[in-house]
């Protein structure tokens, strides 16, 4: 672990601050990347637009004709100084995924270049608990550490052709469950039937940076039983505090 004993303060063009917690993957540096983004979140800055948390770092998208650049480093510097040791609020989500081969259309090829068999490449990644480090590159789309180390693969030297939304992907040491269809560099090792992204819900977004996250094996039956029940609206995911 890297952890800064102050953060660094990077621009990103003449809009957006970078407040740098460390160098690495790390849930020590998550914690205070997700402290602070909760309690800016709770109280935010006049001037402040947008607060965006990923492994590392937070990004603070503000207007520098109602706040400048020392103002807010100041008041990051002091609110990150008290936050020291915490992390923001979360919550556990069982999440259903079915392994079986007419959705996890990669996890033989995975398992073989890992030197393991199916079955124990799934009871490895249902064994484990996964930590939402952020949220990007599609809405909703989690990216997720605590694979285990068996479980770890690198991406493709070449993206694979489209996946389907809701496929539970692993790749270059970590996990990732994508709600769209796309392309992807990453091998599909199951699929879950809950829609982590809904825009015409209330709460568009079902998980979020700092929650944890867990696998429940389900069959194929099962799985289109659960496909039709979400599309309806309903989150078949099982949701507990923290």
């Amino acid at each position: 672990m890297t952890l800064q004993a102050v953060p660094r303060f990077l621009d990103a063009g003449e809009a957006a601050l970078v407040v740098e917690f460390g160098e690495t993957v790390d849930p020590a540096i998550n914690d205070s990347v997700l402290a602070l983004d909760a309690a800016l979140r709770a109280n935010p800055p006049a001037g402040t637009r947008e607060f965006v948390p990923t492994y590392r770092s937070l990004m603070i998208h503000y207007d520098p004709l109602q706040i400048d650049r020392e103002a807010l480093v100041a008041m990051v510097r002091r609110m990150a100084k008290g936050l020291a040791g915490r992390r923001g609020e979360g919550v556990t989500w069982t999440l259903p995924c079915c392994y079986d081969p007419a959705l996890a259309e990669d996890l033989d090829e995975a398992a073989d270049i890992l030197g393991l068999t199916r079955d124990q490449a799934v009871a490895l990644h249902v064994e484990a608990t996964y930590r939402v480090y952020m949220c990007g590159f599609t809405p909703g789309q989690t990216y997720l550490g605590g694979v285990p180390e068996p479980l770890k693969i690198s991406r493709r030297a070449t993206p694979r052709p489209p996946h389907p939304a809701g496929a539970v992907l692993i790749g270059g040491g970590l996990c990732t469950v994508a709600p769209f269809v796309m392309p992807t560099g990453w091998y599909v090792i199951g699929r879950t039937p809950e829609r982590l992204y809904a825009a015409e819900r209330k709460d568009a977004f079902l998980i979020q940076a700092g929650d944890i996250l867990r696998f429940d094996p389900i069959a194929l039956e099962t799985f289109w039983i659960l496909e039709r029940r979400a599309a309806s609206g309903e989150i078949v995911a099982r949701k507990r505090a923290a």
